[in-house]
C-alpha cells in the first residue's frame, strides 16, 4: 500500500545569494589582499566601513593600509570595485584614511590561523614589551627562531628561519 501524496504549496529551500545579491559589505569583505593572499581585507583588518548612500545609491568603502607608502593599494582598490559592482551597485568610491593607523590587532583569530596555516607567523598580541620576543615558528611551533631579514617579500613582512626545524617562514611584522 502506498502513501497518498499531498498536494499542498510546494515549499522552496533557502535561497542562496548569488554574487548580484550580496550586499556590498560582503562583496567588499571577501576581496583577498594581494600580497598575503590566505586573507582577505576584512580578516587582515583594513576593511574600515561600508555605506550606501539612501539617495543615489552610492556606495562608499573606507580603507586603511597596513603601510602607508602600501604598493598593492591600487589592486585593492580595483578590486573592491570590481566586487561591488559585481553585487549589483555600479556607483563605488573607495576611500583610504590614515586614521586611526592600522595595527597587527586588527588582524582577525581566523585571519591569524589562516596564517600560520600558511606557514607565515602570525604577529603576537599587542602588549608592552620591553624586549622583541621571537616569533613562534608555524610549522613546528617552536620559539627558537631567527629573524634573518627585516623585510620580506613585502614591506609588512620579515624572513626568519626557525632553528629547530631549519625552515624559513615569513612573519607578519608588529606594529
Amino acid at each position: 500500500m502506498t502513501e497518498p501524496r499531498h498536494a499542498g504549496p510546494r515549499q522552496a529551500g533557502p535561497r542562496q545569494a548569488g554574487p548580484r545579491q550580496a550586499g556590498p559589505r560582503q562583496a567588499a569583505a571577501a576581496v583577498v589582499d594581494p600580497e598575503i593572499r590566505v586573507l582577505t581585507i576584512e580578516e587582515l583588518g583594513i576593511l574600515r566601513d561600508v555605506r550606501v548612500d539612501a539617495d543615489t545609491g552610492r556606495v562608499t568603502v573606507t580603507i586603511t593600509p597596513t603601510y602607508s607608502g602600501c604598493p598593492a593599494l591600487d589592486a585593492i582598490r580595483a578590486e573592491i570595485r570590481r566586487a561591488v559592482r559585481a553585487a549589483g551597485h555600479p556607483d563605488v568610491v573607495v576611500e583610504t584614511s590614515l586614521r586611526p593607523a592600522w595595527s597587527t590587532d586588527l588582524i582577525s583569530e581566523s585571519g591569524r590561523a589562516k596564517l600560520a596555516a600558511a606557514g607565515i607567523a602570525p604577529p603576537t598580541a599587542a602588549a608592552p614589551v620591553l624586549v622583541q620576543l621571537a616569533a613562534r615558528c608555524p610549522r613546528c611551533g617552536s620559539p627558537d627562531t631567527e629573524q634573518l631579514s627585516r623585510f620580506g617579500s613585502t614591506a609588512c613582512k620579515a624572513l626568519c628561519r626557525c632553528r629547530a626545524c631549519t625552515e624559513p617562514f615569513e612573519q607578519v611584522k608588529p606594529l
